[in-house]
């Protein structure tokens, strides 16, 4: 073949421009990516791309969160680049929450050529399968004109297609890397074997879209429905127009009862304060008469609810799900129905043989809201008030972000009930306290939505240095570190003495957040009262930027504050 002599660095460079176009014509719009020398034929094509937006990160790891919050977003596919050695390894955490979730990350990582894998080189690991089963792998061999570039988009094209979760792409790149020039027309010969790709912007190798859905037939629904059910809406998308879900407890006049994560958490028609109303013998009672229950979405994050579905000898279970997958710890036996939540409740569902049977919770709900209101909202300064502020002040144009351990669980027990939430997020696939402020920070940066974010103070020194990225925002993202001085989630467990939760769960550290911001050049302000708070906070969303405002509360002030509460529901 002609040009065999040509330029090692132009080759690479000439294969890293194909990934990039190839992985547009995939739907990518944002390209996420840390310096590095092994991933220099990359970043040079990612230099000349202008059909992605290119955000640069220093820290691998916040850099795999970044990209998460970005695809969560966007709802599309999020390339991420990286050099060789541990950066790849780095991306680990964020890889694992996307698998969990179906979010679809490409990981392109520069890497050695295998000759100079397990030789002692400078910076080189063994990079395919580092992901073990939590993404897909695709390991390109070196650059080679013996290889045609047909064969590389086509390699290309079959992963990325109907792609649901990680992918990772590993390119091994020999030296040298930096071309003298970036020209390509040596490489006119070699190219024309691609024929009309040049000139469309569909991929070289189109598959048909794989969607498909496992709905039930009308006879079944009918069978269904008759008897006393409940509808449970578990962790939502919005693509999957979790709305609907309303519609259809309307129609069959079953109670929908919806989980922190559901995007339905505050919405007046549905049952949201579900978690605190098992507490009440009244509410538990009238819930034991449901026979059947359709649950849609999973990881559930009450485990009261968890227990009760759990526990229940139902007539019919059913469950709907976007992929296959078993989203049940509790092992129950059921009915798994495949396709998007949306689509499930457009069906043509009969009206239930016991329509408003639990009528009841409509009322009991309300009054677990007016109880949270009087105690809560008219009560001492803490986490679960400010969290209640927030949550009552944001419209549907808002994005709220809810870090994992003490936060997401409050908002979950004493979100007030509104008719204009905000979009919710979490990462709940594994549910770690890392990577939060990268996370919300690619959730604000796509369509630059008033954002913010609530997270706990270890999960805030986990993710310290993604200040970096929340000072690029444009758009204002108010992160909100509720400061109890350590893992004060670890009150609520039995742990067998304090001295044991002191020195090895909660872990005090005395630390404040203001030096930090400061360091990234962040608005600050400190909160030790709802009036200043809202002032800061009503302050903060006008800011055109990220800013930070640290709520300092006592270690017990929430968990005290729940057991009160839970006492006052059981007494109810």
């Amino acid at each position: 073949m002609d040009h065999l002599h040509s330029s090692t660095a132009e080759l690479n460079l000439l294969w890293g421009s194909l990934i990039l176009e190839e992985l547009t014509r995939h739907g990518v719009m944002h390209l996420c990516m840390a310096p590095g020398s092994r991933s220099t034929p990359l970043t040079l094509a990612a230099a000349a791309q202008d059909k992605l937006t290119r955000h640069l990160h220093f820290d691998e790891r916040g850099l795999g969160f970044l990209a998460l919050g970005l695809a969560k977003a966007s709802k599309a596919p999020v390339a991420i680049i990286t050099t060789s050695g541990t950066a790849v390894a780095n991306l680990y955490p964020a890889i694992v929450e996307a698998s969990l979730t179906h979010v679809p990350l490409i990981i392109l990582s520069g890497d050695r050529p295998w000759e100079l894998i397990g030789c002692g080189a400078n910076q080189a690991i063994e990079q395919p399968g580092i992901f073990g089963s939590y993404a897909r792998q695709l390991n390109l061999p070196t650059p080679d004109l013996r290889i045609g570039p047909e064969v590389l988009l086509s390699a290309l094209d079959e992963q990325l297609a109907n792609l649901d979760r990680p992918l990772h792409i590993n390119c091994m790149y020999p030296e040298p890397l930096y071309p003298s020039e970036h020209r390509f027309e040596q490489f006119d010969s070699y190219l024309s074997r691609l024929g009309q790709w040049q000139d469309t912007q569909a991929p070289y190798l189109s598959v048909a879209n794989a969607s498909f859905s496992a709905f039930p037939p009308r006879d079944a629904m009918m069978r269904f429905v008759h008897g006393k059910g409940v509808i449970v809406a578990g962790t939502l998308t919005e693509a999957e127009a979790p709305i609907e879900l309303i519609t259809l407890s309307q129609k069959l006049g079953w109670p929908l009862l919806t989980d922190a994560q559901s995007q339905l958490r505050q919405h007046p028609g549905a049952i949201g304060h579900i978690d605190q109303l098992l507490l009440n013998p009244k509410a538990r009672a009238l819930l034991e008469q449901a026979e059947r229950v359709l649950v849609f979405g999973g990881r559930l994050l009450s485990k009261r609810l968890i227990s009760y579905l759990a526990e229940k000898d139902w007539h019919s279970y059913w469950q709907v799900l976007p992929h296959q997958e078993r989203l049940d710890p509790s092992h129950s036996n059921k009915q798994l129905w495949l396709g998007r939540a949306g689509d499930a409740c457009a069906l043509e569902w009969p009206r239930s043989s016991e329509a408003n049977w639990a009528a009841q919770l409509i009322a009991l709900n309300q009054s677990v809201e007016q109880d949270f209101i009087h105690h809560i909202d008219g009560g001492e300064f803490g986490e679960a008030q400010v969290i209640r502020a927030i949550a009552a002040s944001h419209t549907a144009e808002q994005q709220l972000f809810i870090g994992n351990s003490l936060p997401v669980r409050l908002y979950d027990m004493f979100a007030p009930i509104g008719c204009c939430a905000a979009s919710t997020y979490t990462n709940r696939g594994a549910s770690g306290i890392d990577g939060l402020i990268a996370t919300a920070c690619g959730v604000a940066r796509h369509r630059g939505r008033p954002t913010t974010l609530i997270l706990g103070d270890l999960s805030a020194l986990h993710d310290l240095n993604s200040l970096a990225l929340a000072r690029d925002c444009q758009s204002p993202l108010v992160i909100v570190v509720l400061n109890n001085d350590g893992g004060n989630i670890f009150n609520l467990l039995p742990v067998p003495t304090e001295e044991l939760r002191s020195d090895f769960y909660r872990l005090s550290h005395g630390l404040e957040f203001g030096y930090g911001a400061a360091m990234f050049g962040l608005p600050y302000d400190r909160a030790e009262d709802m009036e200043a708070f809202i002032d800061a906070y009503q302050a903060a969303l006008e800011h055109p930027g990220a800013s930070v405002i640290e709520v300092t509360v006592a270690q017990d002030q929430a968990s005290n504050q729940i057991r009160r509460m839970a006492e006052w529901i059981r007494s109810r």
